[in-house]
This record gives C-alpha cells, sequence and structure tokens, in this order.
C-alpha cells in the first residue's frame, strides 16, 4: 500500500482533530456550563425546553462531527505503520486503539439513546404544557443529565486512550 502524500494525511489529521473539538468541546459547555446555568436561573419545565432547542441544533452537528471521526480515523488507521488489524492486541498502540474504539462504541449508544429515546420523550411531555407530568420530567431530566455526563466521561477516557496511543 503506497502512503498518502503529506498533505492529505494532514487534512485528515487537521479534519479529525476539528470534530474531536467540536463534538467533545460541546459535551463540555454543556455539562460544565449551560446545565449548572439554566439549572439556576429556570423553572424545570423552560429549562427542558431551552436544552430541547439547543440539543436540537447541537445533534446533528455531534451526530456529523462523528461520523467524520469514523471516516478520518479509519484513513489515519490505514496509513499508521502500527497497525496489524481491527481486533490486535500484540502492542501498546493496538491495545490502546482497541480501548479508544471500546469507549466509542459505548459513546455511540449512550448517544443514540439521548438521542432517539429520552429527547423526543421529553418533547412529549412538554407539549402537554399546562398538563405536563412533572415528576415524569423530572426522570427524564436526570436520564438527560446522567448520559451527557457519561458521554463526557468516555469522551474524556478515548482521549486519554489516544494520547497513551500516540506515546507508544
Amino acid at each position: 500500500m503506497t502512503t498518502p502524500p503529506a498533505w492529505a494525511m494532514a487534512l485528515i489529521y487537521w479534519l479529525h482533530m476539528l470534530a474531536t473539538v467540536t463534538w467533545i468541546g460541546s459535551l463540555a459547555a454543556i455539562n460544565l456550563l449551560v446545565l449548572p446555568a439554566s439549572r439556576q436561573t429556570l423553572k424545570l419545565a423552560d429549562q427542558l425546553r431551552f436544552i430541547a432547542a439547543m440539543q436540537k441544533r447541537l445533534e446533528p452537528l455531534a451526530w456529523f462531527s462523528m461520523g467524520l471521526l469514523v471516516v478520518t480515523g479509519l484513513f489515519q488507521l490505514s496509513a499508521n505503520p502500527h497497525y496489524d488489524g481491527f481486533l490486535a492486541t500484540s502492542t501498546q498502540w493496538s491495545l490502546a486503539i482497541l480501548v479508544k474504539h471500546g469507549f466509542s462504541a459505548i459513546l455511540a449508544v449512550t448517544s443514540a439513546v439521548q438521542t432517539w429515546e429520552v429527547l423526543p420523550a421529553i418533547h412529549r411531555i412538554l407539549m402537554k404544557k399546562e398538563t405536563a407530568d412533572t415528576v415524569e420530567l423530572e426522570k427524564l431530566q436526570h436520564r438527560e443529565v446522567f448520559l451527557l455526563r457519561v458521554n463526557l466521561f468516555l469522551s474524556t477516557l478515548i482521549l486519554g486512550a489516544t494520547a497513551f496511543a500516540r506515546a507508544s
């Protein structure tokens, strides 16, 4: 296999880092800035409406970033001299990459649950306005926050595995 030109690999690395910053930066901003501020200033229903509106704009960007990470990551793997198979664990690098991909798969599942289960449930309850079940909204809010925190934690583990692979 021929090595791609340096400009192509630089573009792939840049897109990969851009997608990482966009995705993990948004997770960090939501968890560390937006959620605490919205809890302090908004009532539960207004807070969830705000978070739902924000997520509606952010989710396509996050899913696009994840897709871009997969595509650019596959190019990086194919060009890396350490790569010796999908489930290989023969080197420190391959083990770190396998762990990274395992965390990424878990993160994709939690993101899917958030996108296609929790957020639609919040939307359904909020559409009822005056008859909205506050107890159910609180449960969904806790679940949404939990999934956001899990995703932020997983993303930091993914970055750690990446750093470990780079250092090996």
